[in-house]
């Protein structure tokens, strides 16, 4: 996806900056989808700190645009998605202070996906001046930590990538053998 984008922005330097908003604007309606390639490519086309940038205002914007979609399109007909997440359940029904540091926390955590905490506030009494502020304030330092990692990959030679592939495929392979481990092997029971 990453060298469509990159594409994209060679065959239309000129609008390659609404090109990425856009991008990152479908990215957070549909939820589910990672914005990391967007990232890359804004790093890769626009520099670090212009890409950085552009990366932050598109996922800000996408958040609002999400917010605003939800929230005219859900708020009567809350799924079972927020039944895995009680920080999630608990942002619908929260005010003021309480909603906003939910939303900041659960940006700040990678493994929220972004999609339900803008669902679960949209849904919920949130303003959506609190949503946006609360939700920018949480986005910059991941996207930051996110930017940072694709330049640092993307700046590697291939030998730096194959080592970042081998010493991953050996991580994985690691865990998986410790996860598949035999219950009791290399210990002695004692009688």
């Amino acid at each position: 996806m990453k060298e469509q984008i990159l594409q994209l922005f060679g065959q239309y330097p000129e609008a390659a900056l609404f090109i990425s908003l856009l991008v990152s604007i479908v990215v957070a309606v549909l939820g589910l989808v990672p914005s990391v390639f967007v990232t890359a490519a804004n790093i890769l086309f626009f520099g670090f700190w212009r890409g950085t940038l552009i990366s932050f205002l598109g996922e800000a914007l996408g958040a609002v645009v999400s917010f605003w979609l939800y929230r005219k399109g859900f708020r009567n007909m809350m799924g079972g998605a927020l039944n895995r997440y009680p920080k999630a359940r608990r942002l619908v029904g929260a005010t003021g202070m309480e909603a906003a540091m939910l939303i900041l926390s659960m940006r700040l955590l990678p493994f929220v996906p972004s999609g339900l905490v803008t669902f679960a506030a949209a849904v919920g009494t949130v303003p959506a001046w609190l949503f946006v502020t609360a939700s920018s304030l949480g986005k910059l330092p991941a996207l930051l930590l996110e930017a940072y990692a694709v330049y640092q990959v993307t700046a590697f030679g291939w030998q730096g990538k194959l080592l970042l592939t081998v010493a991953a495929l050996g991580l994985i392979i690691w865990v998986w053998r410790r996860m598949n481990k035999p219950k009791g092997s290399g210990e002695e029971s004692a009688s």
